[in-house]
């Protein structure tokens, strides 16, 4: 096969013209960006204390909602009930309020007052 010299002409004639060029004004570089991902913001779940949820429920929630183990349950519902307040844990907004959730409909099937809060953490 023979190569076409009209082509190859031309194909030189443009990448000559292109080596003479000089950068001008209007043209710019582009630069490829890296996306950052950004951390989700993060809320504190907190168990409320109150008079008439039992000590032994409130260990259960702990258990069963929030994954803490037997001794550390029994230390947040000890913390709960002297001090008014205890965190259960630090969770992105739809976690935190899934639990929260949770923790009101187990409380209300049992019958209990038992209430949890999100606060910004």
């Amino acid at each position: 096969m023979v190569p076409n010299s009209t082509a190859s002409k031309g194909r030189s004639l443009y990448l000559s013209e292109m080596a003479n060029q000089r950068p001008t004004p209007d043209r710019s570089v582009l630069e490829k960006t890296h996306q950052q991902t950004k951390e989700p913001e993060l809320f504190s779940v907190i168990l409320l204390n109150d008079d008439y949820t039992t000590m032994e429920f409130v260990v259960q929630v702990l258990e069963s909602v929030f994954n803490k183990g037997p001794a550390e349950a029994f230390r947040i519902m000890m913390q709960v009930h002297t001090q008014g307040q205890g965190l259960c844990g630090v969770y992105p907004w739809d976690i935190a309020e899934t639990k929260v959730a949770t923790v009101h409909a187990l409380a209300n099937d049992c019958g209990f007052p038992l209430r949890a809060n999100i606060e910004k953490a």
